[in-house]
Parts: structure tokens; sequence; C-alpha cells
């Protein structure tokens, strides 16, 4: 008899509308691939050598104020721009590109170098949510912006050079692939149901609780049913939000929580500074009222086994489907199990 905890299966990523291959059985195979190294413990909260600490000079020559919270300013190296000519090249249907421009900033969560989301007070953080919330409203306000992506990348692993705990914001003209592709399976479910996809999907994980990892008044945070990433974690809110803007001073409150209690199970996993890229969907900023958005905020760590063994989205991952041997409820398990309150706190 069929059993999705032993046997290789297809789950489908309502969200996206793509599927993901699970091959839980392959979770008792050796392991004899690379190992990374784990990152590297920050112990000091100031380094004079930080182009994010406060005060410094940043590469591109600006120096820093002196802040005491969370900080934003314009990238110095920006991957897109505000001025750029309108136009396009079509002189062949199958050759099309497109004129973009947009805003990226960085957002310094802490003055301090040496602390991140998961050592942060809660109130530290809601500081943060509120930051967030107002990079959404002043640039989706912009003429020509359509998309305010909020994101962090975090750890050596993932890309991110410089420990100071930041993250991005890209706001951009186009609406991007991925939450282009989420609007469009929202608004079909919309217009099918007269109900929004994640506050159906929210209540089928709130009943069966197999997959949630922790929760607080206003939010909940699962391994969604079609995870691809090992311990991948969506954040979602147990109330329609189309962004943070709709977000109370309450509700505020327990984001900075959420963050915190999922980010907190994370290094104590395997009792490191867990590495993730993670990121918020919200509604488009070009005016219209999108009742079919919920907002939401996904977590896509590449830890595996251990601080050293990640997964590789490699060869059929590529060219097929996304592939994971550890099952979502297998790996919510895990996360439920460790402890709510971080490993270096004592």
């Amino acid at each position: 008899m069929f059993d999705a905890g032993e046997h290789a299966h297809r789950r489908f990523n309502a969200l996206t509308g793509r599927w993901v291959l699970v091959s839980p059985h392959r979770t008792r195979r050796p392991w004899q691939g690379q190992e990374e190294s784990a990152s590297s413990d920050v112990s000091y909260a100031y380094d004079a050598n930080c182009y994010l600490c406060p005060g410094n000079t940043r590469a591109g020559g600006t120096t820093n104020p002196d802040y005491k919270g969370p900080y934003v300013f314009q990238n110095d190296f920006s991957a897109l721009l505000s001025e750029v000519p309108e136009g396009q090249v079509d002189d062949h249907e199958l050759l099309l590109s497109r004129s973009e421009s947009g805003i990226c900033r960085v957002v310094c969560f802490s003055p301090r170098h040496d602390l991140t989301l998961a050592q942060m007070a809660v109130e530290d953080i809601q500081q943060l949510v509120a930051l967030w919330t107002e990079q959404y409203v002043e640039l989706g306000a912009m003429e020509g912006i359509n998309h305010v992506q909020i994101f962090e990348n975090k750890g050596e692993t993932m890309g991110c050079s410089n420990p100071h705990p930041h993250g991005q914001i890209w706001a951009q003209r186009a609406v991007p692939e991925e939450p282009a592709r989420e609007s469009e399976r929202m608004l079909a479910h919309y217009q099918r149901t007269g109900r929004t996809l994640l506050s159906d999907y929210r209540e089928v994980e709130l009943e069966r609780a197999d997959r949630i990892i922790c929760q607080n008044t206003a939010f909940v945070a699962v391994v969604p049913f079609w995870a691809t990433w090992p311990f991948e974690a969506l954040i979602l809110s147990k109330r329609q939000l189309r962004s943070l803007s709709d977000m109370d001073d309450a509700e505020q409150v327990d984001l900075a929580d959420i963050i915190k209690q999922l980010t907190t199970r994370y290094d104590n996993l395997f009792e490191c500074s867990f590495p993730y890229s993670a990121g918020m969907h919200q509604a488009p900023t070009d005016g219209a009222s999108y009742p079919e958005w919920d907002w939401h905020m996904h977590f896509y760590p590449p830890l595996l086994r251990s601080a050293a063994i990640k997964k590789f989205m490699v060869g059929y991952e590529m060219l097929a489907d996304p592939q994971r041997d550890l099952t979502p409820e297998m790996a919510a398990a895990q996360l439920r199990a460790v402890s709510a309150s971080h490993f270096k706190a004592g």
C-alpha cells in the first residue's frame, strides 16, 4: 500500500502550479558528497572594516550615519536604475527585450555587527517590520513602480559576503516571474471560489497541524506541503493582509515574533547560524485593489543533514522537477522538536 512517508511521489504546488518530486526512501542513503564550512561566528558588535556598520565609509564613498535602529540607504551598486530610457528590442519574435527601471535599497537590520534576526529582540525586529512597511508604501507610491521585493540573503552559503545583519529592497516596473505566477494562481482560485488561495491553504494547515512549525495570535509558520528546500518555510497571516500596509501594530509585533521564533529554531536545528534566502510576496503596487492577494513570507534554507551538508539544485532539478528526500512533515517535526530559545542564549 502506498505510503507518502516511505514511497516516491510528486506533490503539486498550488501557489505556483509546479510539481516537486519527493523521495523519502533516499533519507537512508549515506552521504559522500561535498561538505560546507559552517558560517563563521561574529563575536564583536562593531567592525571598523565593515561597509554597513554605523559611522563607517561604504565602498561607494558615502559615510553611514551613527544610526541606532534599522537603517536604509540607496544601494551603491544597484541592479536597477531609476533613469532608464524607454525602449525594447523586438526585431524577431523569438528575441524580445524591454528596458527595465527601478530602485534598489539596502536595509541594515541593526547597528550591531554581531546579531542576526534570531538573536535580535522582538521589539527591535518590530522596528524593522515598521521600516519595511514604510518602504513598501513609499516605493510603491512612486510612478512606474509596480512591484516591491523585500528580501534577505543570510550566510556565506547563500552568497552573502558581509555578516552585518542586512537585507535588500528592489522596486521595479515589471512584476517579476515568481510573484506574477503566484498572482495568476491566486486570481484563478479567487474567481473560482470567491475565497483567497492562501486563506484556504492556511485553514488546511491549521486543521491538519503536521506541517506547522510554530504560530502566534496573528501568524503561522509551516513547512509547505509542496516545499522544495529541505527545511523551507512559509509564514502565513491568520487574516487576509494584501501587504505589510494592512497590518496593525499588534500584527507588526506578531510578525516580528514569528520571524524570531522561526529563525531561532533554524539556528537550533544544527546549532549554527542557519543560512537562508527569505523574502515577502505582497500585492502589486499599480493601484489596483487585488482582493485575491494574501501577504506571505518565504524562507529557503539550503542545509540538508547538518551545518556542513546542503541541498544542491542540479541535474534533475535544473532539467526536470525540483526533488527532495526529507518529507515536509518530517522537516516540520524536526523544527518543532528543537527549543524556541536560542542555543547561544545559555
